[in-house]
């Protein structure tokens, strides 16, 4: 299979560490899209891309690209990914993928039809470490799973107009950070959760500022997640079983953890590299578009469905939405 031509759709500050991690791995970036030309003609220089788009419709008409990474503010997801894929575009998508499971339902649709690849650009389901701890669990040492814990919290300034609080831009802690707090717990769940049980306090403009979130699945595996907008908290996660437990700080993008045994005994367990998170994401969505198959794509579909039940019982509605 020919080498992927990527191009970028929103060059921000995630889209400087994507385009870092393309450079690394000695790849080419075909085309960057930018509503602000000036900034898209910048990213481009910076990084040897050699065609800008201020017009998104015409950067996915370009044939000359066969995957997009997009990684616009997550409201405008939904539209821009419909478009790619009626031009024939795989995808790689920053979090949240979209903001609901209805709108990621529709898109899952419209990419079987279309035999496209479509990927959450969740780091931490790519880093090596989380495979080598899923691996470890699956081996049977550590007995039946049995408790999560996880909490992320980040002091987010106070402005309604910004998109962490702003409704018109589905704002909230929980669509931000919640999503890689769901994902870790999913992770390591045995099946998707049946029951859940949250709190939340809402910020002055009606999107979530804090939550508490209880999440039990059919096997008896419970998660309690706690989630600020207003309160930095650690980003840890703690996984628990009959023999040990393991904690997993700077869970995101980490690359060790600490095993502690029933007996009391700890070691450390470590793999890859931090720095090289995007690369392993890239490497990963090219093997999937090269095998035709997202094996990670229900982990997706799954954590979207959880925030759009909790959103439906927090009663928060986004105004775009119908």
């Amino acid at each position: 299979m020919k080498p992927l031509s990527w191009a970028i759709v929103g060059p921000g500050a995630i889209a400087h560490q994507f385009a870092g991690a393309m450079t690394a791995m000695g790849r080419q970036i075909t085309a960057v899209g930018a509503r602000n030309r000036e900034k898209g003609e910048a990213f481009a220089q910076r990084y040897g891309i050699g065609q800008v788009y201020d017009d998104f419709a015409r950067l996915f008409a370009d044939k000359a690209i066969d995957i997009v990474y997009i990684s616009t503010p997550h409201a405008s997801h939904y539209g821009l990914m419909r478009q790619a894929l009626e031009n024939g575009k795989h995808l790689l998508v920053e979090k949240a993928i979209t903001v609901s499971s209805a709108e990621l339902g529709a898109i899952n649709r419209l990419a079987q039809e279309k035999n496209l690849i479509v990927a959450e650009a969740m780091t931490l389901f790519h880093m090596p470490l989380f495979h080598q701890l899923k691996a470890l669990a699956e081996s049977g040492r550590l007995g039946r799973l049995k408790m999560i814990q996880v909490s992320f919290g980040s002091l987010k300034v106070d402005d309604p107009e910004n998109r962490f609080f702003n409704p018109a831009l589905a704002g909230g802690a929980l669509l931000d950070i919640g999503t890689y707090a769901l994902s870790f717990a999913r992770f390591f769940m045995s099946e998707q959760p049946g029951t859940v049980l949250t709190t939340v306090e809402k910020f002055a403009t009606g999107v979530d500022e804090q939550c508490g979130i209880v999440l039990q699945n059919s096997r008896g595996e419970i998660a309690t997640l706690a989630l600020a907008f207003r309160a930095k908290m650690p980003k840890r996660g703690t996984v628990a079983w009959e023999n040990g437990f393991i904690t997993v700080d700077d869970f995101p993008r980490a690359q060790q953890a600490t095993l502690t045994w029933a007996s009391g005994e700890s070691e450390v367990i470590a793999a890859g590299d931090t720095e090289r998170a995007l690369q392993y994401e890239i490497t990963a969505v090219e093997q999937w578009v090269a095998a035709g198959e997202n094996p990670l794509h229900y982990l997706t579909n799954d954590v979207v469905a959880l925030m759009s039940d909790i959103r439906q019982r927090w009663g928060i509605r986004f105004p775009f939405e119908a």
